[in-house]
């Protein structure tokens, strides 16, 4: 099911895991900070999410039902293809290989970080999101 989005000018993350208390943990730091959140359950509701609101960072995990991460975000890089414009990726991995850290980076991935997810390092993943692809402002949704 696809959320009605309020328009406004806050960044907004689109959290994609199953697991519900993870989407609380972060919702809780992160809405304080007057950062929106999206939440998806599965692979193929994050890109429905994507495809039909604004947003600016997707943390996605690269084990999700339906599509992994990588799948979710080589699915986001085709649509771009088309004049979609995706959005940066965090990927969240159980264990961190050298095959997934080349395959992720041949995608663009922002970066990736390993699970259990420390918090303070996707602080500042989002941060450094923030200023590299909105010039340390709330970006807006026209855009």
């Amino acid at each position: 099911m696809v959320q009605t989005q309020q328009t406004n000018n806050r960044l907004t993350v689109l959290l994609a895991n199953e697991q519900e208390g993870w989407h609380q943990t972060v919702r809780g730091l992160l809405e304080p900070q007057g950062v929106q959140t999206l939440s998806a359950k599965s692979g193929r509701e994050a890109l429905e999410l994507i495809e039909h609101q604004p947003v600016h960072v997707a943390v996605l995990d690269q084990q999700m039902p339906q599509l992994g991460g990588l799948q979710v975000i080589k699915l986001m890089r085709e649509m771009h293809k088309s004049g979609f414009r995706a959005p940066p990726a965090i990927l969240l991995a159980n264990q961190l290989t050298n095959h997934l850290l080349h395959e992720a980076l041949g995608m663009h991935v922002f970066t990736v970080l390993a699970k259990p997810v420390d918090f303070n390092l996707l602080l500042d993943a989002l941060a450094r999101v923030l200023r590299r692809y909105h010039e340390s402002r709330w970006p807006t949704n026209e855009g």
